[in-house]
């Protein structure tokens, strides 16, 4: 395991600190928020213990639109299986 991250690290602009202090802020801007920092986070960073880090510190009010955006992107997403398509009616040789 590599050494501890730090906020600086993770959120060097302040934006999900920010986010948890605007007033008012919608569920879809939570979600514009959050895709704009991940999409910012070092390469290579863990993302699922660098959302945990963010709610630790600023996640104060777990009904906050932030706190669900973030709590919905530990979840792990699994695959859906079969898509469909001409490959998906081939059968298996």
């Amino acid at each position: 395991m590599g050494p501890a991250m730090t906020l600086n690290e993770i959120d060097k602009i302040g934006l999900m600190q920010d986010a948890f202090q605007i007033e008012g802020i919608s569920d879809a801007e939570c979600r514009s928020i959050f895709l704009d920092w991940a999409l910012k986070l070092p390469m290579g960073t863990n993302t699922k213990a660098a959302i945990q880090l963010i709610i630790e510190t600023y996640a104060q009010d777990p009904g906050h639109p932030m706190s669900v955006v973030l709590r919905q992107g530990l979840v792990d997403t699994k695959p859906q299986g079969r898509r469909g398509g001409r490959l998906g009616r081939q059968p298996l040789h």
